[in-house]
Parts: C-alpha cells; structure tokens; sequence
C-alpha cells in the first residue's frame, strides 16, 4: 500500500509511541474500502503498541478511528489520509500514543480549558495544501480535551455529502451541524474563535511589550528573512503577522527557490517559522496591523493593531505581503466558497464532473485550467486581453485539451447564482461588446495579486497600483520605516526576491539605527579635548 520510503519514516515514527493505540474501522464492499484496510493492515503491522479491527460502527465508510485503547480520546478519519493529509495521520497515531505536541503550552492549556461538548467536521481534499494545518488543529484538540470530537471527511469520496452541505471550498468545518468557518486556520486561531477572551488577553500582553529595535509586519519570506538579519545584530526584534508563512503557505509546487529543487509552500513556510524561531525573536502571530504613526522626538514608530493594542520600535520593516486579486464584479463576494474560488489544487476535486470557468490568462490561470480538465467535465478560460500571457509551452498544452474552451478579449461582468451557488456568469466581448452568459458551477480567479497596504493609505507613499515605494536600501518615504517583498515597488514578485528583499531592508533598518544613534559632533569634540 505505501511506497517504501513512506512505510519506513512511518515504521520509524511509531517507535515515539508511548501509549497503546487501536485502529478501529467502517467499511463496505467498495475498492476502496478494501484500500484502506490494506493501509490499516499495514500499519498496524508496524508497531506491537498499534492493533487493527473492523467493527463497523459508523454510519460513513470508509472511514476509521484513531483510538487511545482504554479512553474515550480518538481522533477520525472518513476516507483514505494519503495525500496532503499522509502527515496529518502520522501526527494523529504519534499523539494518540502519547507522543507530545510542539505547540506551545499555553495554547495547548486553552484548548484543555475548553467547555462543552463540540463535535467538528472538516471536508478535506487529497490534493489541498491548506487543509492538513486545520485537520491536524482539530486532531490535536481532541487529543487533549475529550470532550472535543472531529472527523475529516475526504469530500471527494463523500460527494452525497458535498453536495448536500453545498461545500464548493476546502477545507470547510461545521460544529455541531452548523458552519463554523472554511479556509485555512491555525490552533491559534481557532481556539481565538472559540475562547472569545483569548483576543483581548493576547491584546493586553501585546500592549505591554517594551519597544523593539526592529518590528517586522507581516511572516512571509520577506518578513522571515527580515527577522533573522535583524536579530543576527543582536538588537531587540519582534514579528507581528496575520499567519506566519504569508501567501507562501497557499502556494503548491516550489521548484525555482534557489538550492531547494522542490518544496511545497507549507513545508516551505514551516521551514521559515523554524528558523526564525533559532533567534531571540518575540514573534506575535494572528495579529493584523491597523495604522502605523510616524516617529515623532522621542523617535519610536508606532505601529496599531486591529485588536486594540500598540507596538512601538525605533524601526519597522513593512512586509505585508499581497492577495489574490477579486474581479470585483455583482455577485463575486456573495458566491465566494459558494462556488468562486481562488485555489484550483484545493478546491478543484469538489467540481469533478461539473463545468467551471477560469478567469486569467496569465501563466497562473493557464495551469490551474489545465489542472481542472483533468478532474471536471469542462473548462472555459477568459482573458481579458486580446491573447493569453501565459507562457507558449503552457498553451500548447491548454489548446491540446478536448474539454477546454479559451475565450480572449473577455470581460466579466456578473457572477449568477440562485442565492445558494454559483449557476453561470456573464461577460462581454471587448471587440464586439456584445454580452454573454456561460452556465456553469465553478469559477476559478486567477488574475494576479494585490498589495495588502490599505492601511497604510495617506502615511506612506504608495504607487498607483498600491504597492510601497522603496530605494534600493528599502527605505520608504517615512524615515526609519523600510518595507519589503511583493507589497513592494520591486518588480519581481518571487519567493527568493521578497527573502532578498527582506535581508536588504534589516539591513538598512539597522544602518539607519547605527546612524540615528551616533552620538553629535559636539559631544564627541568634547570627549575628545
């Protein structure tokens, strides 16, 4: 069932068990029934502190539970966790045998406090890089509460389901039958959800904090490799970020960051956080920045957050990062999750057989749809422009497709639905101007990104297209504040450009410091005599 190299990292990882666990699984006459029973064979094979059986007690098959063997604690899979979520099971047998989590105490101590009984439900695809950091969230928080339930439901393999909940995005979570959220969140920010007195004891330590040397916003590449200069000087240095890791978590297939042949954006952003955490740096995450005030004499910047609480440092590095960019049509926000998407490899297996749309014909745009005909029944790519972008050897690909239809000189217009999904859109020939309308399930927006420097409107000079201006030091407009990465005037919006980008600005974030804090001249002359 596993390839070889697997089934010996999983063999080695079990010997951390502490606890006895048991596999416990509900299956019918399905092949992949049978498929997961092999796995469960397998594993339980490879360890004398793991045993398997078949009791069939639960309504969804295949499905199987991960059980601490004389305790309530268990965590559940319906369907097969290779894939993506291979690591969310091996995590999920390691700490259902007792093995403990990295997370921090305090954290884990929230999750223990919890009240009441809450039963979660995630619908989860094999092919969705943002699903196993909810998955394992949950998984965990069942390991150290019972009274916390979860299953993760492969939403291929239960498409009854699907449907019937109307799931068009993953990873999607009810509690307790109701929607709870969709897309992807950490332990932090679920607990934050849950424990509504976590926001504002987090705000009150944040605003107790003493003024760093360098305040890095934003946890992407940039801000990661900011970080690690700044703290390398031995100088005070904080990170305050939405979710450590930036866009760089949603990002699939990594193959041109220079010495690393391929990663994914997870692995890649786990990576960052790893090595950010070897420095001194006070890293506050699930934070987003309000307002930032310039220095005034006492010569400290300060930076607000939206949670109520303030910062204050003798510089700040500004790496926020950008999004993908919405259409910005009638019926856009309303489908979104509903239909309108922006992550083909997550959310494309919920549309297997359906008709969608890709909206961009840039290199983005033009893989994503060749990704979908692949799983759906047929893909209709618009571009506003008079031709595609992407490059020549990806359009060759794309023409080559019998289910693919490219449609240029597009501009749509309207997103339709029937107040529950998506059901077609509109758009119009730019040459023609006349107006057209596709019946279809899925849209998928591919058409580039935008700065997340809103916030910052009237404090710094911003270019027309939004992004920070920048010298070749990274230095802004606002004395001691630098800025770096795709939210940047930098041309290039590529991983191992924002980290350069991010040494360069520690870098003159600290030049400035050395600068600011020199002594005057007069002084000196005076020690000198």
């Amino acid at each position: 069932m596993l390839e070889a190299s697997l089934a010996g990292q999983l063999k080695s990882l079990l010997e951390r068990l502490t606890l006895p666990i048991e596999l416990v699984s509900s299956l019918d006459d399905g092949p992949k029934s049978a498929e997961l029973a092999e796995l469960l064979t397998e594993i339980a094979a490879m360890s004398d502190k793991v045993t398997y059986e078949r009791r069939d007690d639960d309504a969804r098959r295949p499905s199987f539970a991960v059980r601490r063997v004389g305790t309530d604690i268990e965590v559940r899979f319906a369907g097969i966790p290779l894939g993506h979520e291979f690591t969310s099971l091996a995590l999920a047998l390691l700490q259902v045998g007792g093995y403990p989590s990295k997370e921090p105490e305090e954290l884990q101590q929230q999750v223990r406090d919890l009240d009441g009984e809450l039963h979660f439900e995630t619908y989860f695809s094999l092919s969705c890089q943002n699903c196993p950091d909810v998955v394992q969230a949950l998984n965990l928080m069942c390991v150290l509460n019972p009274r916390i339930k979860h299953v993760a439901i492969d939403g291929a393999l239960f498409q009854d389901e699907v449907d019937g909940r109307q799931v068009m995005a993953v990873p999607t979570v009810y509690l307790n039958g109701e929607l709870f959220d969709s897309g992807r969140m950490s332990l932090e920010q679920i607990i934050g959800k849950l424990d509504t007195g976590a926001a504002d004891r987090a705000a009150a330590a944040i605003d107790g904090k003493d003024p760093f040397d360098v305040l890095v916003v934003g946890g992407g590449p940039a801000g990661a490799a900011a970080a690690i200069y700044a703290a390398r000087k031995g100088i005070r240095t904080g990170v305050v970020a939405e979710r450590f890791g930036g866009q760089v978590l949603d990002t699939m297939a990594i193959e041109n960051f220079v010495s690393v042949p391929y990663t994914e954006g997870p692995k890649l952003g786990a990576a960052l956080d790893n090595h950010v955490r070897q420095y001194d740096v006070d890293i506050m995450n699930v934070q987003r920045a309000a307002k930032l005030v310039p220095a005034t004499e006492g010569g400290l910047v300060e930076v607000e957050l939206e949670s109520g609480a303030s910062l204050l440092a003798r510089s700040v590095i500004l790496s926020t990062g950008a999004r993908w960019r919405s259409m910005n049509v009638p019926g856009e926000t309303e489908y979104r999750n509903k239909g309108v998407t922006y992550c083909p490899h997550c959310d494309g297996p919920l549309f297997k057989g359906k008709r969608v749309a890709v909206i961009g014909g840039g290199n983005s745009g033009v893989e994503a749809a060749i990704d979908l005909a692949g799983v759906v029944a047929h893909v209709t790519l618009l571009e506003f422009d008079s031709a595609l972008r992407a490059d020549e050897v990806l359009q060759r690909k794309l023409r080559s497709l019998p289910n693919v239809d490219i449609v240029v000189s597009a501009l749509t217009t309207e997103v339709l639905g029937d107040g529950h999904k998506v059901t077609g859109l509109t758009y119009q020939d730019r040459t023609t101007e006349t107006a057209h309308t596709l019946d279809l399930e899925g849209i998928f927006v591919q058409i580039g990104l935008l700065p997340n420097t809103e916030w910052l409107t009237g404090t710094i000079e911003l270019s027309p297209r939004g992004e920070i201006v920048v010298d070749d030091r990274g230095q802004t407009s606002v004395p001691g504040v630098f800025a770096a990465g795709d939210c940047t005037t930098v041309p290039y919006k590529q991983i191992i450009i924002a980290a350069g980008a991010g040494a360069t600005a520690a870098l003159g974030a600290f030049d400035h410091l050395i600068r600011t804090s020199a002594p005057a001249e007069d002084s000196v002359a005076a020690v000198v005599r």
